[in-house]
């Protein structure tokens, strides 16, 4: 991984004052698009027979994308930060990681008297109103026009605020990757988010997210979410069935139709907690919360600096590699 040092990057003046003066602040909002403009995924809990061909799509295509570390990890200040390595576990599948944005949630429950298993794929649940973008101090977490939300790998410091404000803590964190190695590396960060990105540079290709075109059961059926909303409103009656994601934490882009309820579901899960492994609780909305709204409209011109200081440091790496982009 080529790195500037942090000379080089301070010689390009992109943590002056002046820069920082004259940077533009963009409105953290500007990205929100119209949610009925924004994407959704229909999952058919149904139909999922755990067979893990999405885990293996999606890891294949977004290989690239995965973080590369550099070691030996700076040690971090204070102390008590933790690192948190996956680079050698890479092949973990049962649980969310900077390396596994999609798993394979089981469930044993009961229906009509009989066990039955279900099996989900559990990924970022990309909400309508996301708090992880909205409230990431250094906006290094966007959300597109058409929903998507994911974070720039060359931007986040690994902060991990993203983490703590999802619900469903979705985010996982590499140490040793991202920008805090050039800035900051004991005190910034302690590494690099990671999560589903919805393959939003498949979909920009008029493509569908890997997960969906290698499922052999058609479990996912991506669509405008308002289309979306209706097919699982029709799925769930047909089955006398229910619905996840179209209220929690304000409605979210990843719609779950499920032939049991959803407190049941989530009562098998939980026997085998931890981190990277998501509930499927109820969320109010947290966007709604006063002290969130006011702490975003604080974070927002933080997050717009950080966001110019962050672009321009792309630029001046870009430069010192030969890359003209």
């Amino acid at each position: 991984m080529n790195h500037l040092t942090r000379r080089q990057f301070l010689k390009t003046g992109a943590v002056s004052a002046a820069v920082m003066a004259a940077a533009p602040i963009p409105d953290i909002y500007a990205s929100q698009s119209r949610i009925d403009q924004q994407l959704a995924t229909l999952i058919d809990v149904s139909k999922c027979i755990g067979c893990e061909a999405c885990v293996d799509a999606c890891q294949e295509s977004n290989r690239d994308k995965f973080p590369k570390p550099v070691k030996p990890f700076p040690k971090m200040l204070p102390s008590r930060v933790k690192v948190e390595d996956w680079s050698e576990n890479q092949d973990v599948r049962d649980r969310l990681t900077p390396y596994n944005w999609l798993f394979i949630q089981h469930a044993v429950v009961q229906k009509d008297g009989q066990a039955m298993e279900l099996t989900l794929p559990r990924r970022c649940m990309h909400c309508v109103n996301p708090p992880c973008v909205k409230l990431c101090p250094w906006g290094a977490a966007v959300q597109q026009a058409n929903g998507i939300s994911r974070i720039d790998s060359e931007l986040c410091l690994g902060g991990a605020k993203c983490k703590s404000v999802c619900p469903w803590k979705i985010p996982q964190r590499q140490t040793g990757a991202g920008l805090y190695l050039d800035i900051l590396p004991s005190l910034a960060g302690n590494g690099l988010m990671n999560k589903c990105d919805r393959c939003y540079d498949r979909i920009a290709d008029g493509k569908r997210p890997a997960c969906i075109e290698a499922c052999p059961e058609q479990v996912q059926t991506i669509g405008l979410r308002p289309d979306i909303i209706r097919q699982a409103h029709e799925l769930a009656h047909s089955m006398n069935g229910f619905i996840y994601g179209e209220t929690e934490n304000g409605g979210t882009n990843t719609i779950y139709v499920s032939p049991v309820p959803f407190e049941q579901l989530n009562r098998s899960i939980d026997k085998a907690p931890g981190q990277g492994r998501p509930h499927m609780k109820p969320v109010k909305d947290e966007m709604e919360k006063a002290n969130n709204l006011a702490a975003a409209f604080l974070i927002a011109p933080i997050a717009g600096i950080a966001a110019a200081i962050g672009r321009t440091y792309k630029l001046a790496r870009n430069r010192s590699s030969g890359d003209p982009s």
